[in-house]
C-alpha cells in the first residue's frame, strides 16, 4: 500500500509533526543538491553503494524487527503462563496439604510434631519444585544459547576454510606466473653464487 509506505517512511523521520519531518527531508535534499552543483561532494560509486547499504539494512531492521519481536514476546509469555500455572497449582496443592495437617495439629502433641514435619516436608517440595522450574528454564535458555555458539562456530570455519582456499589459490597463481618464477629463479641463483663466494 503506497500510503501506508509514505507513512512509515515519515514516521522514520525526525521530528513531532509531518511539516518538521517534511523540513527535514527539504532541508536534506537542498543540502545535498547544493553540494553536489557546487561541486563541494562529487557522487560516486561509493556513495551509490554505502546509500544502498544503508538503505537494506534498514529496509531489513523494519522487516525482522516485527516478527522478531511477535517471536520474543510470545516465547516469553509462555514461559510465564506455564511457570505462573505451575506455580499457582504448586501453591495451591501445599496451601490444601497445610489446611487438612492444620485441622488436625491440635488432638495431641504427637499430632503438632507429625504437622511441623509434613509442614517442613511440604515446603522442602515446594522449595524442591520451584528450583527444578528454574532448572529447566535455564536449561533450555542453555540449549538455546549452545545452538547459538555451535551456529557461530560453523560460520567462522566456514569463513577461515574460504579464505584459507583464496590464499592458497592466489599463491598458487602467482608460482604459475612466469615473471615471478624467473624472479624466483633469479634470486636463488644469486644466492647460490654470494654462498660459492665465500666458500
Amino acid at each position: 500500500d503506497p500510503k501506508a509506505k509514505a507513512n512509515s517512511f515519515l514516521d522514520a523521520l525526525p521530528g513531532n509533526s509531518a511539516i518538521t519531518k517534511t523540513g527535514w527531508v527539504t532541508l536534506g535534499t537542498s543540502l545535498s543538491a547544493y553540494a553536489i552543483s557546487n561541486e563541494l561532494y562529487v557522487m560516486n560509486e561509493e556513495t551509490v553503494i554505502l546509500a544502498s547499504f544503508f538503505v537494506m539494512i534498514g529496509y531489513l531492521g523494519t522487516v525482522v524487527k516485527g516478527p522478531y519481536k511477535e517471536w520474543a514476546d510470545s516465547t516469553i509469555e509462555k514461559y510465564k503462563s506455564i511457570l505462573n500455572a505451575s506455580r499457582a497449582e504448586h501453591t495451591n496443592a501445599v496451601k490444601d496439604r497445610i489446611s487438612t495437617v492444620s485441622e488436625i495439629k491440635d488432638v495431641v502433641s504427637v499430632t503438632k510434631s507429625l504437622f511441623e514435619i509434613s509442614r517442613d516436608t511440604a515446603m522442602t517440595e515446594h522449595e524442591v519444585y520451584k528450583l527444578k522450574q528454574k532448572m529447566a528454564v535455564k536449561d533450555e535458555i542453555k540449549s538455546i544459547l549452545d545452538g547459538w555458539v555451535r551456529v557461530e562456530t560453523q560460520a567462522r570455519e566456514a569463513e577461515q576454510a574460504e579464505l584459507v582456499k583464496t590464499v592458497v589459490a592466489n599463491v598458487t597463481k602467482q608460482l604459475e606466473d612466469p615473471k615471478f618464477q624467473k624472479e624466483v629463479m633469479a634470486n636463488s641463483v644469486a644466492e647460490i653464487e654470494g654462498m660459492l663466494c665465500f666458500i
